[in-house]
């Protein structure tokens, strides 16, 4: 795709929703990094489901560590893989603890080595929490790349890099969201709503 084709793009997906925003619930950064990492194979939908009572009874990562994993596991036992989850949550709750006096930082390398949390989870928290242009590539990103000529990249890694290349500064701030948004209500998976697309003049059709 032509850098004009991206520019034009990403203005009008910027026109139709200018401030988009995570659709997790969550109050802090703790609180979005757990929602992310129970996000795993499971829908924004059904995480907002089980956060209201596990936040509310651990909001912060000390009450989580004494909540234990047995507490943290009933309270999510309606997600997927539940019982790795709140393994996971557990352990980098302690470990922000232990490094962090219980904050989540700014530091990509350190959020990667946290259980649980890969690079796509690090770009949401590093994105909404810190302000970072980064760029977070799921499956409706990947998706919607490859249909609009943005990438060929065979891996979420090699998605995000072209992304990072073609996307210009100034949308790279909302760019994720945008396309995230876009793949979930309009250009879905199976039936894409492409009579209410309003970015289909670029679309390849493609896969």
């Amino acid at each position: 795709m032509e850098n004009a084709d991206i520019v034009a793009l990403f203005s009008s997906l910027r026109k139709a929703n200018p401030q988009p925003k995570s659709e997790l619930q969550f109050h802090t950064p703790f609180q979005l990094l757990v929602a992310v990492v129970l996000s795993a194979q499971s829908t924004d939908v059904g995480v907002n489901r089980v956060t209201p009572a596990l936040f509310a009874a651990a909001p912060a990562a000390r009450d989580m560590v004494d909540l234990g994993e047995k507490n943290i596991a009933d309270l999510i036992r309606s997600l997927g893989l539940f019982h790795s989850k709140a393994r996971h949550i557990l352990a980098l709750s302690r470990r922000l603890l232990e490094h962090c006096q219980g904050e989540v930082p700014d530091d990509r390398a350190f959020l990667e080595s946290l259980p649980g949390v890969g690079r796509k989870t690090a770009n949401v928290v590093l994105n909404v929490c810190f302000g970072h242009p980064t760029l977070a590539v799921d499956t409706h990103v990947f998706r919607l790349a490859r249909r609009l000529g943005l990438s060929q990249g065979k891996t979420p890694t090699a998605v995000e890099k072209d992304l990072m290349k073609k996307i210009p500064q100034e949308f790279m701030q909302h760019a994720h969201h945008w396309l995230i948004l876009h793949g979930r209500y309009v250009c879905t998976a199976r039936k894409p709503r492409c009579s209410t697309c309003g970015i289909e003049t670029w679309c390849k059709k493609n896969i």
